[in-house]
């Protein structure tokens, strides 16, 4: 097996992977260090997340620097704040030995005068946003004439979050002669679009296989009435005792009120999206990591960034509309060689896509039934006890005092005792599953539904053209509080207009709610439409959308 000394890296460099305890690379960083150190080539590396992109790209930089090096060297774009500080911290932490290389992170939700000020001091390695980066060179204070390296990191995630135009002007200033490293856990159109606008004959190398998700995540799935999603959420997590990982959720509402309702229910949750400040996101996420915090609940976009390596579930709340995102959702657990489990929550109309996410992860999904209260309660019970076995007793100098308890249950039967001690320990989850009923829904779609017997089509006036999305649709149906519950079907999205289907007994509304009213500065046009989406209506290969979404509004408990 390949060691980190056989390398070829420097001798201060490998005194600070000792440091950490570094000893044998990750595939990409077998392939990419050896690379990026004998070739001024530009490189794609295709990589999951968690499987150690930073050490691919931030050792053999640093290992071309010389000591003391005055100018700017290399400039690395991440897409978010947090993923910013982790690769600037791990790249500090590889250059302890090295000298006089200093490391600068730039970043949005923070006071832009102290990073002014650090890159006017010097600086050889910038770290930052692709929004703040740009903000620095209309600013004149980042000049980036004089880099050798630049490294685009989560490229994909960052065209996602839409910094495509930051990025378009941010190369722009950068020198023809640099070379360029781009890193991404999937190889989308977009992707390939920027690799060929801004980089020479790139060497593409891939650790495991293109849009694969990770190696060690099982995929797991249950099918609930849309009623009884929330209901089925709060069984799944009372049925994992210890559970550390991030829910999903489409939109910013949706998350803000499941965390709600969650922590209403005493389980150890804080919501995390676009609305919640900076200052407040930094103290969740420290809260998070130190494991305070034992669930996320998050949208896809405020998800983008989060390094945590040691999350045993991300649970689908909603499946999300891309088998991209999918692949990001799941790549947040079985980090670092460890194993970990995605979860999904599904109406009966969205079990079609888990053929289509078997075929885009390479992995098969199992169905799983929803538990019922007699084996949550016996699941509860048995975690507890287990935890008792294996704990020590250990001397505290209060023996006198545990005598004389003892003494005062003696007059207790045994049998008796250990049923009053559960009884009380267990007492609430043994009362909310009383009598619990079956939340679990046929496995299979019915054919009224698949054959769309219930919805209706409507067609509205926005379309890929304006930049219309399936997001895009769902935030507009949700953003209205009159139509809330509203369940969109299928969705095909067109250049012009777009179309989807929704209940007839809500169509009227959703109509009546939206039509007249603005999106993006532009009045919406909604009607029905004539077209029926179950006679295979599909648009063009490229555009269109055909997906059987659904979005009905509706452990670890403290104890």
């Amino acid at each position: 097996m390949t060691t980190f000394k056989e390398l070829g890296l420097n001798p201060e460099i490998m005194k600070s992977l000792d440091d950490l305890g570094f000893t044998n690379p990750y595939p990409i960083q077998r392939q990419v260090i050896p690379f990026i150190l004998k070739s001024k080539k530009d490189l794609i590396a295709l990589a999951q997340t968690g499987t150690g992109k930073t050490a691919a790209f931030g050792l053999p930089i640093l290992n071309q620097m010389k000591a003391n090096e005055k100018d700017l060297f290399a400039i690395i774009l991440c897409p978010t704040r947090e993923l910013c500080l982790q690769i600037s911290q791990d790249i500090k932490k590889f250059a302890k030995y090295s000298k006089g290389i200093t490391v600068t992170a730039v970043y949005g939700g923070e006071k832009i005068d102290f990073q002014i000020k650090s890159l006017r001091r010097g600086t050889n390695i910038v770290v930052g946003t692709p929004g703040r980066v740009h903000d620095l060179i209309r600013r004149k204070v980042l000049k980036l004439q004089s880099i050798k390296r630049l490294v685009l990191d989560e490229a994909d995630e960052m065209l996602d979050m839409g910094f495509k135009d930051d990025l378009d002007a941010i190369l722009n200033e950068t020198p023809k002669t640099r070379q360029t490293l781009l890193f991404s856990a999937t190889i989308s159109a977009r992707v390939r679009s920027i690799a060929r606008q801004y980089m020479n004959e790139a060497q593409e190398i891939s650790a495991g296989e293109k849009n694969i998700g990770a190696e060690k995540v099982t995929h797991e799935y249950y099918v609930v009435q849309a009623r009884d999603r929330f209901e089925a959420l709060k069984r799944i997590l009372d049925y994992l005792p210890g559970v550390y990982g991030i829910l999903f959720c489409r939109t910013r509402r949706e998350t803000q009120e499941i965390s709600d309702k969650l922590k209403q229910a005493n389980y150890d949750t804080e919501a995390l999206h676009g609305d919640i400040s900076q200052g407040m996101r930094t103290k969740i996420m420290d809260r998070f990591k130190r494991k305070q915090i034992c669930l996320l609940v998050a949208t896809d976009v405020a998800a983008r960034g989060i390094d945590v390596s040691n999350l045993t579930h991300v649970i689908n709340y909603n499946l999300p509309g891309q088998n991209e995102a999918y692949t990001h959702r799941s790549g947040r657990t079985g980090r670092a060689r460890k194993s970990g489990v995605s979860i999904s929550i599904l109406g009966q109309r969205e079990i079609r896509r888990i053929k289509e996410l078997e075929g885009a992860i390479g992995k098969k999904f199992e169905y799983k039934k929803v538990p019922n209260g007699e084996e949550i309660c016996q699941k509860q019970i048995d975690n507890f006890l287990k935890e008792m076995e294996e704990t020590d007793i250990k001397e505290t100098g209060n023996e006198q005092y545990f005598q004389k308890f003892a003494k005062r249950l003696e007059k207790i039967n045994k049998e008796d005792l250990i049923k009053l001690f559960l009884s009380h320990k267990f007492s609430r989850i043994l009362d909310d599953y009383k009598n619990a009923r079956d939340l679990n829904a046929k496995a299979k779609p019915s054919r009224e539904r698949r054959g769309g017997g219930d919805d209706i089509s409507l067609k509205i006036n926005f379309g890929r053209k304006h930049g219309f999305d399936i997001k895009g649709l769902f935030a507009l149906v949700n953003s209205n509080k009159n139509l809330k519950g509203v369940e969109i079907g299928k969705i095909n999205l067109m250049p012009e207009y777009s179309i989807f289907s929704v209940d007839k007994k809500r169509a009227d509304n959703v109509i009546k709610f939206l039509k007249g009213t603005n999106f993006r500065a532009k009045k919406i046009v909604i009607s029905k439409s004539n077209v029926t989406m179950a006679s295979g209506y599909q648009g063009k290969k490229r555009g269109g959308y055909n997906r059987g979404f659904k979005e009905k509004r509706r452990g670890f408990r403290k104890k």
